[in-house]
């Protein structure tokens, strides 16, 4: 790892350097493959920049999509190929490809599994009942941040939940989200065209004098593909909730269950960690009530990066 870093790329690169040297080889549920460690942890100060990756390029255009989604309470991909963002594609794909019985026909990332997949995209952008049928990914984060379903049938907001525990008591210790719902898991696991179960299984806010702080407990990541984006994802977030309730953005602790690197990502990440970086960008997010702001308020200064590096994702 090269010197000079700022304080996320540095902190981002050590966890890579870390998980390299001292991981397990381990089978995974993908077949792939990964280098894996369990109960990692890293800390990112908002008040020296924002920490959007250097070393290679991060699209934040995505992650400020996403984060909007989520945030609708939708979980169905449409939104997010209406506006170009790839992310979720490949989950909605599999699950098409499974429940249709003609995945055999498609071998992963082969020329024909890429041209499908086009073409699946195309429909879930074109045609509403495609999208209907084919686009939802079950009761994923959207679902579970504000409108987890009580026993009673109520929506539960709980953004907007904690937004009011942080202005009426912030002392409290009982300020956080679960994206855990037992009662859904299940459902979840066995429905072919869904997402996995959450990652980000729970996230805490403490309100630290006039800075607000964040912790999120993520049961498995991505080291490669994931954890840059839940980085800038949940940096963003706590921006949103610090404006909101006048207080200053302060440290995202981002604690990690399962924290691994596919087999298929190594030689990648270890050409990132030869890389200089750049001084932490800004985000700017407009002066706007919560509910209120849209993808067109988040402006991001002063971003500098090296290249992007292609890494595959594991479905």
């Amino acid at each position: 790892m090269q010197e000079g870093l700022n304080q996320a790329d540095y902190a981002y690169l050590s966890l890579v350097e870390e998980v390299l040297a001292n991981g397990l080889t381990k089978k995974d549920r993908t077949g792939v493959g990964t280098i894996s460690m369990f109960g990692m942890q890293r800390k990112y100060d908002l008040r020296e920049g924002f920490p959007l990756l250097t070393t290679k390029k991060v699209y934040y255009r995505a992650i400020a999509h996403e984060l909007i989604w989520f945030l609708t309470g939708d979980t169905n991909i449409r939104y997010l190929v209406q506006n170009d963002v790839k992310i979720w594609n490949e989950w909605a794909f599999e699950g098409y490809l499974k429940e249709t019985g003609i995945g055999k026909e498609f071998p992963r990332y082969s020329e024909t599994w890429k041209t499908k997949l086009t073409e699946f995209v195309q429909n879930i952008k074109d045609d509403e009942a495609f999208a209907k049928q084919w686009g939802d990914l079950g009761p994923i984060y959207g679902k579970q941040w504000v409108k987890w379903e009580s026993k009673t049938g109520r929506e539960i907001n709980q953004i907007q939940n904690i937004i009011d525990l942080i202005k009426t008591d912030p002392s409290s210790r009982r300020i956080l989200v679960s994206g855990w719902n037992v009662g859904e898991i299940q459902d979840l696991i066995k429905q072919h065209h869904s997402a996995p179960p959450p990652c980000h299984t729970l996230f805490q806010f403490c309100v630290m004098g006039d800075r607000l702080d964040l912790q999120l407990y993520q049961r498995s990541a991505d080291i490669a593909l994931g954890v840059p984006f839940n980085i800038a994802s949940y940096a963003t977030l706590l921006t949103m909730v610090a404006q909101e309730c006048h207080l200053i953005p302060g440290i995202f602790t981002h604690t990690i269950g399962d924290a691994h690197i596919y087999l298929n990502q190594v030689e990648g990440l270890k050409e990132q960690l030869q890389r200089t970086g750049f001084p932490a960008p800004t985000l700017k997010v407009a002066k706007k009530p919560f509910w209120e702001i849209k993808f067109e308020d988040f402006t991001i200064e002063n971003y500098e990066s090296q290249p992007p590096i292609k890494f595959d994702i594991a479905v």
